[in-house]
């Protein structure tokens, strides 16, 4: 029989990998798996987190395995390329750090062997990602163990699947399951026992059969229902000889359809089902991507929690124990492979094998609807090659999926008739309107746009979002990393796409904080704080209960502002949500009044003297917050950014006149500020042809986008064009915008 054996435990690690080593030395560190190297320096700004190789070492003695005839290594996640040696010789290169791959051990193990692995994330041009907005952490950041099997067994080594496929059909009332093995080395004494169980672990199905495929209906069947009924059978298989079991797989898969219809939007089992939820990053403050299970479980908690339908796994291929927790908790998935950002020529190869891996390891999840070919792929604009191997992975997901749709997340400027757009099934956007440029308001039109240019297409909003830390303000506006802008933004957002049936699926960028070394803002280096909740799960963003106001159905009620105390306007907005239909609020035991909203967010002006307990109450729900009166706003809760050459409060800004802390939007509304802003721009983007900003074309749409920044965000953003300003140039810059006076 089967045995898996976990070696999780006490792996020797090092750095030095000038030549593969032919034994364990005394200065190597000892560490457990999952390990990642860049846990502390991918997460801390600079972008300068350890890009090379680290090498893993275990000694493997043979008779510590169970016995077997055939020995396999399991890896589950090893980021990104990987080399496995036994006793010094090469036995497998994996390319690709999200999926599991296995390894034949058994022609190489001795009695006692040196098994070692060497991770490699370093820089190259053929394994996808090498540009996002992501630290790319290396190492062997998932389990690692050795499966034990017969002669005669279900498949190991094709593409690291679970050795069988389970394809059901809704059929009326029944189902039709198709079910299908992978063997190796079978031989006419062997059959195959087929068995479908529900959940309660009765029989529902069962044949032996000598053939690879077989057929089952299950009458009455019971269908997987997202979160309302995420019901789930087990499918079995028993390779038996001579009445003895040899070896046995099994998998868990639920019976469902669904539809994305233009109009509609994502139906299930013939009912309307709005996809409404949020992406998720696979990492955490400290532990970088190396999560244990108890990690998984309490994401899924709040996801859950949150009362999201759907969550887009981005950007890669996730643990398959999270894909398992989405099948048990009924949240429908997009899984996509980490085809992103920069379209690489020699990568193509990578990107077939990436979606294969993906297809073929996931097939059985009822959970997952969408296959992702790309995210922002058209960053640095298309072309023929960047086309056409969209059309070889969409074709190769439809012929080794026929049951599934594909999707593309298109960057924010991709033009909506780009040929790119009309590779997939379905379509989503990532669309920042309101933080990185734009305003708020455009992003519902927006999609309004695109649904009337092509009212065939399913259209979504695969990514928006905006960030904030523990900043605060009586006066959110764009650009400044509060919680209260963040809150505002995804008001706006919530009461636009949530509103607009048509869209198939809406996804909120991100739901957890996650590593990003690059990044050198908002006060704190090396991270993106678009989510939800803070890095380390601790702590709920107000944005995260504007959600729950929304989708969950528990009760409840919470005041927002908890962390902005001190506040120095006599009068202070206090916004409370609920997904009751009314709220009262009491400022020190008096009742401020009640107040109902048919969108679940309501606003107090509460009277800010002394020191105020507040407390909420909507049914059977309360919440209390603390106010205290200041008489001038506390600069501990202002974003002050680290290492940012000029900030917003150092600049000169006479009254009737423009600065750098202006939008651009309002300085080209003048002919003398246009005049200005053309002659900047040409300077920035000297060279540089028609796609003269990021790669992408200056046209109305774009100048659309850049209106909504103040002077001073787009200049300290021009780091992806490569262009460093000086804070000098940047003063100049202000000088002359002082001598424009406003309408």
């Amino acid at each position: 029989m089967r045995t898996t054996v976990n070696i999780n435990q006490k792996w020797a690690f090092t750095k030095r990998t000038d030549s593969i080593p032919d034994k364990i030395y005394n200065d190597w560190d000892f560490v457990n798996l999952p390990h990642t190297w860049n846990a502390i320096d991918g997460q801390d700004g600079g972008a300068d987190y350890y890009r090379g190789k680290g090498c893993y070492a275990k000694k493997i003695i043979k008779a510590e395995l169970p016995e077997a005839e055939r020995y396999y290594l399991e890896i589950k996640g090893a980021n990104s390329v990987c080399e496995v040696y036994v006793d010094g010789k090469l036995i497998k290169c994996h390319e690709g750090g999200y999926s599991t791959f296995r390894v034949n051990l058994t022609d190489s193990l001795k009695a006692e062997s040196l098994l070692v692995i060497v991770c490699d994330n370093s820089e190259n041009d053929t394994v996808y990602p090498q540009m996002a907005d992501f630290t790319f952490y290396g190492g062997l950041y998932r389990d690692v163990s050795i499966i034990c099997v017969p002669e005669s067994h279900f498949e190991l080594e094709y593409y690291g699947t679970p050795g069988l496929k389970i394809t059901p059909t809704v059929n009326g009332k029944d189902a039709e399951i198709d079910f299908e093995v992978y063997l190796i080395n079978q031989n006419p004494d062997k059959t195959v026992q087929y068995s479908i169980l529900d959940r309660d672990g009765k029989i529902v199905g069962q044949k032996e059969s000598y053939e690879s495929r077989v057929h089952f209906t299950i009458h009455d069947v019971h269908l997987w229902h997202g979160r309302k009924d995420p019901y789930l059978y087990t499918a079995k298989a028993e390779l038996i000889e001579h009445g003895k079991v040899m070896d046995e797989v099994q998998t868990r898969f639920g019976v469902r359809s669904f539809e994305i219809d233009p109009e509609n939007g994502f139906i299930l089992n013939g009912e309307e089902y709005p996809l409404r939820g949020v992406s998720r990053h696979q990492d955490r403050w400290g532990k970088g991507n190396a999560l244990s299970k108890e990690d998984h479980k309490e994401d899924m908690a709040l996801i859950y929690e949150l009362g999201a339908t759907t969550v887009r796994l981005a950007h890669y291929q996730h643990d398959e124990y999270f894909y398992d927790l989405c099948d048990e908790y009924g949240l429908v998935v997009w899984a996509e492979i980490p085809y992103i950002s920069k379209h690489m020529p020699k990568g193509r190869e990578n990107t077939v094998s990436q979606m294969k891996e993906l297809i073929l390891q996931n097939y059985n999840h009822p959970s997952i609807v969408v296959w992702g070919l790309s995210n922002e792929i058209t960053m640095q604009g298309s072309d023929e090659d960047l086309l056409e191997n969209h059309r070889i992975l969409n074709d190769l997901a439809h012929e080794l999926d026929k049951t599934r749709l594909t999707t593309i997340a298109c960057v924010s400027p991709c033009d909506i008739n780009d040929p790119y757009i009309k590779i997939p099934d379905v379509v989503s956007y990532n669309h920042y309107f309101g933080w990185y440029g734009g305003d708020v308001s455009m992003n519902g039109p927006w999609f309004d746009k695109f649904h009337a240019a092509h009212p065939d297409i399913p259209i979504g909003c695969s990514e928006y979002g905006c960030e904030a830390l523990n900043w605060h303000t009586s006066k959110p506006t764009q650009g400044d990393y509060t919680e209260e802008y963040q809150a505002y933004y995804h008001e706006e957002l919530i009461k636009q796409l949530y509103t607009r049936k048509y869209l198939w699926a809406t996804h909120v960028w991100n739901m957890f904080d996650f590593g990003a070394d690059a990044r050198n803002e908002g006060g704190e280096n090396g991270q993106n704080h678009k989510g939800l909740v803070t890095f380390d799960r601790k702590y709920k963003k107000d944005s995260f209960y504007a959600y729950k106001a929304w989708l969950s159905d528990v009760p409840f009620v919470h005041i927002c502002g908890k962390r902005y105390v001190e506040r120095a306007e006599g009068t202070t907005k206090i916004t409370v949500y609920s997904n009751q239909k009314e709220v009262e609020l009491f400022a020190n035991g008096k009742s401020l009044g009640k107040k109902a909203s048919d969108v679940h967010f309501f606003y107090f002006d509460v009277p800010n003297k002394g020191e105020t307990k507040l407390v909420a109450v909507a049914g059977d729900e309360t919440d209390e917050s603390f106010i205290k009166k200041v008489d001038t706003f506390n600069e501990k809760y202002r974003l002050k950014e680290k290492g940012a050459v000029l900030n917003w409060f150092d600049i000169i800004e006479p009254e009737g006149y423009f600065s750098l802390n202006d939008r651009i939007g309002d300085i080209i509304a003048t002919p003398a500020g246009a005049s200005l802003f053309s002659s900047i721009m040409a300077k920035l983007t000297a060279g540089k042809g028609d796609k003269g900003f990021a790669g992408f074309e200056m046209s109305q749409d774009m100048m659309g986008m850049l209106s909504g920044f103040t002077v001073l965000r787009l200049c300290s953003m021009l780091g992806m064009m490569n262009i460093e300003l000086t804070k000098e140039q940047l003063l100049d810059m202000n000088a002359r915008l002082n001598k424009i006076k406003k309408p």
